[in-house]
């Protein structure tokens, strides 16, 4: 069983003993260290919203973080099922202290986890989840007596009025969506993409909409993860019906990928690629994707006149990055979109939105669309050493072996070649580095890979 602390959020498996997995006790432990953290922040605010996918725990685990909130004399407005970028909406509007989103986003099915949210409906930073941490260590709780507890309301109605919200984007074009009368297919792998992703679809006048795994009950029908590997039953359902495009979610709607008319996947690294080329046609500006994302963002980007940037691996660094930068739209390769004009975080909807309104003013397939892009292939491997090893001076001597090419150091080791990139990331749980490189084939990104490997276990037999 496993129990991850980071400074982001708590994830776990369901069940075992606590402190070793996200057991009952670890549930409390961790939401009254947050609701604790929040009331010395603004004493003033008591309110905090709750939201959470459809996960087989999730009933469970928010009558936990109800009552314990309840029990600081926090008052919670509970959305029940929703989606991560609905939370996160919700929490500004209703003027609250901030929000937590019960959900493992695309981990499998025995997993769940606390994301935690600030008053603007952002994730917490890295400074605020180490006084987190260091509140839930030292179990340094408060409780009100019985005549101070918190209320308890429900609201049922964000999804709607998320939804609403992205109907009022200027660059949502409902008209021009509806004129194209797109056949679409959506798989939310039995979570609440199943309820949200129609919801915005009928909102943007698609009518011709067949719903696979959308029925909201927690038994995801695959890997929740929405890679190419894990979609067999929509590329299978495309070949057999003609859709003008497949629709995928994760089960807390925050990543977005798309399947084009043959079947074929759109790529979810091209999710936010797409999205950019639209916003920058009319939207001049800069974007932001993490150090493991495709270049194509960046050759886009520069396309229109704007300036790319990377930022480290993680939603709140992306985040910090766009608004330093004043990036217009930003993102991850997994696809996930942030779209600042709504809010900053990824929102699967939002994506929705504007890929459709730029496949509807295109005329286009979304086959040949994808194949406007710029056409690069990640690969993916990682490389195990010895737990005696220093992974950080491994690292820093890979460095100085390529001193003479571009690199980025924020996040592990960026190396730049021309258009190809390799990026090396160590595990923080794991005496693992991962490498992830780029090329204009697969074939060149594999051998890049193993170039580095090669280089790696150098200077690993250098040290021995």
């Amino acid at each position: 069983m496993t129990l991850i602390k980071s400074i982001s959020g708590i994830r776990g498996t369901i069940g075992g003993k606590a402190g070793d997995a996200l057991t009952p006790l670890d549930v409390v432990k961790f939401t009254a260290a947050y609701g604790t953290w929040l009331k010395r922040k603004n004493p003033s605010n008591k309110k905090i919203v709750l939201g959470r996918d459809a996960r087989l725990s999730g009933d469970m685990v928010s009558k936990l973080v109800v009552g314990t909130l309840q029990g600081l004399g926090l008052d919670v407005l509970d959305l029940g099922l929703s989606t991560t970028p609905t939370v996160e909406v919700a929490v500004p509007v209703e003027n609250a202290a901030g929000g937590i989103i019960l959900t493992a986003s695309h981990n499998p099915i025995q997993w769940n986890a606390l994301k935690l949210l600030n008053e603007v409906g952002e994730f917490i930073s890295g400074a605020d989840g180490e006084e987190l941490l260091a509140i839930a260590e030292a179990e340094d709780f408060d409780f009100v007596d019985v005549k101070k507890l918190g209320s308890y309301a429900q609201d049922d109605t964000w999804i709607k009025k998320h939804i609403d919200m992205i109907l009022a984007l200027p660059l949502v074009d409902k008209e021009a969506i509806k004129e194209r009368n797109f056949k679409v297919i959506v798989d939310a792998v039995n979570s609440t993409g199943g309820i949200a992703v129609p919801m915005l679809l009928e909102a943007l006048g698609v009518t011709q909409i067949t719903k696979l795994h959308c029925d909201p009950t927690g038994n995801f029908a695959h890997n929740p993860e929405p890679l190419p590997e894990n979609l067999t039953d929509i590329t299978k359902a495309i070949e057999k019906t003609k859709y003008d495009l497949g629709i995928v979610v994760d089960p807390d709607v925050d990543r977005l990928c798309f399947f084009c008319e043959d079947a074929s996947p759109f790529g979810e690294e091209y999710t936010l690629v797409a999205v950019a080329d639209y916003i920058l046609q009319h939207t001049k500006g800069n974007t932001v994707s993490n150090l493991s994302s495709t270049r194509a963002l960046r050759d886009v980007t520069e396309k229109h006149g704007g300036k790319y940037y990377a930022s480290a691996v993680g939603e709140v660094n992306v985040v910090t990055l766009m608004k330093s930068s004043k990036a217009v739209i930003g993102g991850e390769g997994n696809g996930g979109v942030i779209y600042p004009e709504l809010h900053y975080g990824r929102d699967a909807l939002a994506g929705i939105a504007l890929f459709l309104t730029h496949l509807a003013k295109s005329g286009k397939k979304i086959s040949v669309m994808r194949k406007g892009y710029p056409e690069y292939y990640i690969s993916k491997n990682k490389i195990e050493l010895t737990a005696d090893i220093n992974v950080d001076e491994v690292l820093e001597a890979v460095k100085k072996k390529y001193a003479k090419n571009p690199i980025n150091a924020i996040d592990g080791v960026r190396i730049d070649f021309d258009k190809e990139w390799v990026h090396l990331r160590k595990s923080n749980t794991e005496p693992i580095i991962r490498i992830y490189s780029e090329s204009d084939s697969m074939t060149k990104a594999e051998n890049l890979a193993k170039k580095l490997i090669s280089d790696i276990k150098e200077v690993v037999a250098a040290k021995m």
